[in-house]
C-alpha cells in the first residue's frame, strides 16, 4: 500500500507542476515568488494623485528581485498601445520588411483623426526611427499590413508576448481589439530583449535597443517607449523599458488606467512622473 501511495503522490505532483499556469521553462523566466518580491503598496499614492488606477512592475537584474505595487494588477492584461512598437520594430527587421531603422516610409496621404487624433507634425515621409521616437502610428500600421498577422502570431508565440488574440480586423491590433499584455509580461519580454535571448538576430536587437534610448545623463540611461490608447472609453497609458545606472539595471512597466469621463490633461505626463517618483523612492535615481 505504501509504494502504491507514493507512486500516486508522485504522479499527482508531476501533473500539478506540469499544468501550472506560471511555469515558464525558458531561461529568462522571472516568475513571482515570496522570496524574490518586494510589495510596495505605498506606490498607490502616486496613481491616486493623478486621479487614476495603475500598477508598476520593476525587476532588479542585479538582485534578481521584483518590486511591485501589487500582485494582481501587474498580471492583468490590457492593450499595449504604442509600447508594441518595440516588438513591432523587431519583427519588421527580422522579416526584412525594412532593412534598418533609417528606412523611409512614404506618407500615405491621410489618416483617421477620430481614432488617432489630429497630429499634423507627423504627416510626412519619415524614417522608422523617427516614427518610433514620435510615436507616429501610421508608419507602423503600414509595416503591419506588409508583415501580416500570421507572422505576428509566429513571433508573438515565440516571444511569449501577450495573449496572441489578433481577431481585430484592422492592422493595428495593439491599439484596438482583444489583444492584451500585462505589466509583468512586458517586463519579462524586456528582460529577454536586454539579455538578447529573444528569437531575433543580435543585429536587429541592437538596432532596437539603440532606437529605444530616450534619456541619458551622467548617472543613468533610460531606454523605453510610451503608449496610450483610448479604446472602450478607457485611457490606457504605458511607460515600459529599462534604466541603467552605475549600481545596476532595472526593467520596468508602468500602466495607468482611467475612465475617459474622468480625464485630466496631465494623464500623459503622469506616466513618466509616477515612474520617476518611484525610482527616487527606491534610490535608483536621485
Amino acid at each position: 500500500m505504501t509504494s502504491k501511495y507514493l507512486l500516486l503522490l508522485t504522479v499527482l505532483l508531476s501533473f500539478i507542476s506540469g499544468c501550472s499556469p506560471n511555469k515558464r521553462p525558458d531561461k529568462y523566466s522571472t516568475d513571482l515568488s515570496k522570496n524574490d518580491i518586494i510589495l510596495r503598496d505605498d506606490f498607490k499614492k502616486y496613481f491616486d494623485n493623478c486621479g487614476l488606477d495603475g500598477a508598476v512592475a520593476i525587476y532588479d537584474l542585479k538582485l534578481q528581485q521584483w518590486i511591485v505595487s501589487d500582485t494582481a494588477e501587474i498580471k492583468t492584461e490590457t492593450l499595449p498601445a504604442s509600447t508594441f512598437k518595440i516588438i513591432n520594430l523587431l519583427i519588421a527587421l527580422e522579416t526584412r520588411t525594412i532593412t534598418d531603422e533609417k528606412e523611409i516610409v512614404n506618407w500615405v496621404g491621410g489618416t483617421d483623426t477620430v481614432k488617432y487624433g489630429y497630429r499634423p507634425e507627423i504627416y510626412h515621409h519619415m524614417s522608422v526611427k523617427e516614427a518610433f521616437e514620435l510615436s507616429a502610428g501610421w508608419v507602423f500600421v503600414e509595416l503591419a499590413k506588409k508583415i501580416g498577422k500570421d507572422k505576428y502570431k509566429e513571433f508573438l508565440t515565440k516571444c511569449r508576448y501577450g495573449n496572441n488574440n489578433l481577431t481585430q480586423k484592422d492592422a493595428d491590433f495593439w491599439n484596438f481589439g482583444e489583444f492584451a499584455i500585462s505589466p509583468k509580461n512586458q517586463v519579462e519580454f524586456l528582460h529577454a530583449l536586454y539579455e538578447e535571448t529573444l528569437p531575433f538576430s543580435k543585429r536587429n536587437m541592437d538596432i532596437v535597443k539603440n532606437v529605444m534610448i530616450t534619456e541619458q545623463t551622467e548617472d543613468y540611461t533610460i531606454s523605453a517607449k510610451t503608449g496610450w490608447t483610448r479604446e472602450n472609453n478607457i485611457n490606457t497609458g504605458w511607460w515600459t523599458g529599462y534604466i541603467e545606472t552605475k549600481n545596476g539595471t532595472y526593467i520596468f512597466a508602468t500602466r495607468l488606467l482611467q475612465d475617459r469621463k474622468l480625464y485630466r490633461p496631465d494623464f500623459g505626463s503622469c506616466r513618466k512622473e509616477i515612474t520617476k517618483k518611484i525610482f527616487k523612492d527606491l534610490g535608483i535615481i536621485i
